[in-house]
């Protein structure tokens, strides 16, 4: 994995972990139905965010090199990262 990368998913885990324990109490202490919702879905976009981190490492590091080398490559790696961006946002309306 590319360093830069890896080292934002690894926070992007431990920011995740602790949502994760706080829905678990907010469910354990019976808060109210829409503080439940509103962590799961900070939990849900949290994994959108590691996904989208994961997915651009495999694009840098494995489709990177299957694309043409003709100086086109980082504009086309800029376009699928914001199709899946794009993709996502689409998926939550």
């Amino acid at each position: 994995m590319i360093s830069e990368l890896k080292q934002r998913a690894l926070h992007r885990t431990k920011i995740i972990e602790g949502q994760i324990r706080g829905l678990a109490k907010k469910i354990e202490d019976e808060e109210y139905c829409m503080d439940i919702l509103t962590q799961s879905l900070a939990i849900q976009k949290s994994l959108s965010s590691l996904n989208k981190l994961i997915v651009e490492n495999h694009i840098r590091t494995h489709i990177k090199d299957k694309l043409p080398a003709n100086g086109g490559q980082q504009h086309l790696l800029d376009e699928l990262l914001a199709l899946y961006e794009l993709n996502n946002r689409r998926g939550r309306q």
